[in-house]
């Protein structure tokens, strides 16, 4: 613990670290000094920061996706405009080391509405997909997609993803999955008159066509008011995928397909608590995942603080579960992340109150060896 401590102190220029090392000497934290003890498995912050500090053309950006473009180097897009929801809302992009970042820049914007949720993904064959959402509102937004094969510095003409379809196909928030199978599998949902529900877009021909699942089984007793969106996905053995949900219902919810995301499980309530908002999973390998989420419950409920966490069991315990960011003010928000796994690192974003993104970069110690 006294070397992790000195590490943080040298990189003490970074302002939020102050708050990850208060956390860490706060009785909260019980678990994370646990973990570290029993079998050395430990988060090591690397760098931090915000990917900019303003910009003449948004005031806010919110729900960004990351994915590493070469080792180390990473792009960044979020949603940006006055507000969400305005049209004059577009996608914008930033490529940076962790430390410093390019100015951002307006890569996609269809028409004068509100442009919506990106998520960028690298496919098997090296070309760079931008997918993003497009309407005014989310009832019936469309799916658009772009593609770059010089790694996001330049772009195709954006097109629909599936022409015609209004309500969003394709991927909702979260990144895509590639099964061990070869299927691309795209965690998708639908929010129609307020009522929310979750299916999988499965592509079998590398993202020209798409089927999408039947909305997943869900007993509105059991989770009341709107439902389930926004799924993350996971492959823990062939064939066997997990997805866990943003509920109305107080929890994260999940469900489970064991035929490569054809069929699922109805959905159910897991013992980690969810405040109707964004939550992404990074995939470690086999049984072991990463989690960044808000621990907080209530349909609604605050979006602070924001927490990282580490499972080696499929999600059924935590082994890690480490608040990164946490506001003093009532109005703090940090929320819809994103998270990834590049090599030995865990690099994730997230909205820090509706004006910035927030980067992360831990390097994981004693994955391997930890049970």
């Amino acid at each position: 613990m006294k070397q992790f401590l000195i590490q943080i102190l040298r990189i003490s220029s970074f302002s939020i670290f102050s708050v990850f090392l208060f956390e860490c000497n706060n009785s909260k934290t019980s678990e994370y000094a646990h973990a570290e003890i029993s079998d050395s498995l430990r988060l090591i912050p690397v760098s931090s920061g915000k990917i900019f500090e303003s910009h003449p053309e948004f005031a806010q950006g919110h729900a960004s996706t990351i994915v590493a473009v070469n080792p180390g180097e990473y792009l960044i897009a979020w949603f940006g405009g006055t507000h969400e929801k305005h049209d004059d809302v577009s996608i914008w992009m930033s490529r940076g080391d962790g430390k410093t970042w390019e100015t951002p820049q307006k890569v996609a914007k269809i028409r004068n509405d509100p442009h919506w949720n990106p998520v960028l993904f690298n496919a098997p064959d090296g070309k760079l997909h931008l997918y993003f959402k497009v309407g005014k509102e989310i009832d019936d937004w469309e799916t658009w997609v772009q593609t770059s094969e010089d790694k996001g510095k330049t772009w195709s003409e954006p097109k629909e993803l599936v022409p015609g379809d209004r309500g969003g196909r394709g991927p909702v928030r979260n990144h895509i999955l590639i099964l061990s199978d070869g299927t691309w599998l795209a965690p998708a949902s639908n929010e129609k008159n307020k009522v929310w529900n979750a299916f999988l877009d499965r592509s079998m021909d590398g993202g020209k066509t798409w089927e999408a699942t039947p909305f997943l089984e869900l007993d509105r007793t059991l989770i009341p008011e709107e439902g389930v969106i926004q799924p993350t996905a996971w492959e823990s053995s062939p064939g066997n995928v997990h997805l866990l949900m943003r509920s109305s219902g107080g929890k994260i919810a999940r469900s489970d397909s064991k035929d490569y995301g054809k069929t699922w499980s109805p959905i159910y309530l897991t013992d980690l608590p969810n405040n109707n908002s964004a939550i992404e999973v990074a995939h470690l390998g086999r049984e072991k995942i990463a989690l960044i989420y808000n621990p907080v419950s209530g349909n609604w409920g605050d979006r602070n603080p924001i927490n990282l966490a580490i499972s080696l069991d499929n999600g059924k315990s935590w082994k890690i579960d480490q608040i990164i960011e946490k506001g003093d003010d009532p109005e703090t928000e940090f929320s819809y992340p994103s998270i990834i796994l590049d090599g030995e690192h865990l690099v994730l974003t997230y909205t820090w109150n509706r004006q910035k993104v927030a980067f992360w970069k831990f390097k994981i110690e004693g994955l391997d060896s930890a049970k």
